[in-house]
């Protein structure tokens, strides 16, 4: 991608955002529309695209794929989790993974994708690999959805700077009508129909020039297959994997059980907190000053909503003892548990041996002597 080749123009061109950012806020819609569960960028470079949809909630698979190994390591690291995706667990899945290789050349990694995206990358093919890339992508690949990017040369006399083509590492430049040509004729090769736009308005009087990046997106033609395609699979990989991340996901039992055992005593603690301030102000009501409990527990730190709840939900709790009793029942009816778990009987195996429960495993049982340790 040429983020690179300068963006902010004298005179009337000026692109706000800067038009590798409208690339990508194009494809970030797309994403939302089409919701695809798999994504593959060709042509990644230093990973941006891939760092911005691995935010996107629907994708659970995101790969990269690049001729410059060099390129991706520098900035791979951003595609790794941080701590707080193990701290609070997405409900999806996501795999991350980067392959050094060409897009001339077929690989089992890259099969299975919904959406394909190849941003400013056929300009840098040559020749030989550019008539091998419809194959690849739309024969072998075969995704849903293709998009694909390239300069508009057309408006490149508006580019202060550009002689010929706008990045020295480009091999061509199309204008609208070669490379509205190139895409019908592979959109009907391999049974795709293909709308064109593209991002980078020109200025106002000059419109007949058209967009500064021109787009095809492609999308399959469902009736059509491409199993004469397929059936030439090749067994072996030709791609590097070059970097692999998995995402703490609540699918996994063990980032699920954590989640839930952490909800439960969160929500077993504020209840215990309600009960004890109402235990706390009957005992005041009947006895002046004198306190039952020598600490002041507060729900100020709690929401309006929650507190409410609190309210109607702790009266099926009781203290005995040293030791507040809160029914399962009860914890279970909170929406943060009950969306977590399903069915009761799921939140019951999900926290047996995690949290303290009573003889009969009905309740979870908090003491309060920690709460007077301090007065």
């Amino acid at each position: 991608m040429d983020k690179n080749f300068q963006e902010q123009f004298t005179g009337n061109v000026e692109f706000r955002p800067p038009l590798y950012k409208q690339r990508y806020q194009f494809i970030k819609d797309l994403v939302e529309k089409y919701r695809p569960k798999k994504v593959a960028d060709l042509g990644c470079a230093d990973c941006s695209l891939l760092w911005m949809l691995k935010f996107c909630s629907c994708i659970e698979v995101l790969a990269g794929l690049d001729i410059c190994a060099n390129v991706m390591k520098e900035k791979m690291h951003r595609l790794s989790p941080l701590p707080g995706d193990y701290l609070q667990p997405a409900e999806r899945p996501l795999t991350v993974t980067l392959h050094h290789g060409s897009v001339a050349h077929k690989d089992p990694c890259m099969l299975g994708f919904d959406l394909v995206t190849c941003i400013e990358l056929i300009e840098h093919l040559e020749e030989s690999e550019l008539k091998k890339f419809p194959e690849v992508v739309f024969g072998f690949m075969a995704p849903s959805i293709v998009v694909i990017s390239t300069p508009n040369s057309e408006f490149n006399p508006l580019l202060p700077g550009v002689t010929l083509f706008r990045h020295a590492d480009h091999k061509f430049e199309w204008n609208r009508v070669q490379f509205q040509s190139w895409a019908l004729e592979a959109a009907r090769c391999y049974g795709y129909s293909v709308e064109f736009t593209g991002v980078g308005h020109p200025p106002t009087g000059m419109e007949n020039v058209g967009f500064c990046t021109q787009i095809g997106v492609f999308l399959r033609k469902y009736h059509q297959t491409c199993e004469s395609a397929q059936s030439e699979k090749p067994t072996e990989a030709v791609h590097r994997m070059v970097f692999k991340a998995v995402y703490p996901s609540l699918k996994d039992e063990k980032y699920l059980q954590n989640a839930v055992v952490g909800e439960v005593v969160f929500t077993a603690q504020i209840i215990k907190q309600s009960l004890l301030d109402r235990l706390m102000a009957e005992h005041e009501e009947h006895n002046g000053d004198q306190r039952k409990f020598k600490f002041q527990p507060s729900m100020n730190c709690f929401s309006e909503d929650l507190g409410k709840r609190v309210v109607e939900k702790s009266m099926e709790s009781f203290v005995n003892g040293n030791m507040v009793y809160i029914p399962l029942t009860t914890i279970f009816s909170f929406p943060k548990v009950n969306q977590l778990c399903g069915t009761f009987e799921r939140l019951c195996k999900l926290i047996a041996g995690k949290v303290t429960l009573s003889s009969d495993g009905s309740a979870v049982m908090l003491n309060i002597e920690h709460e007077n340790e301090e007065n």
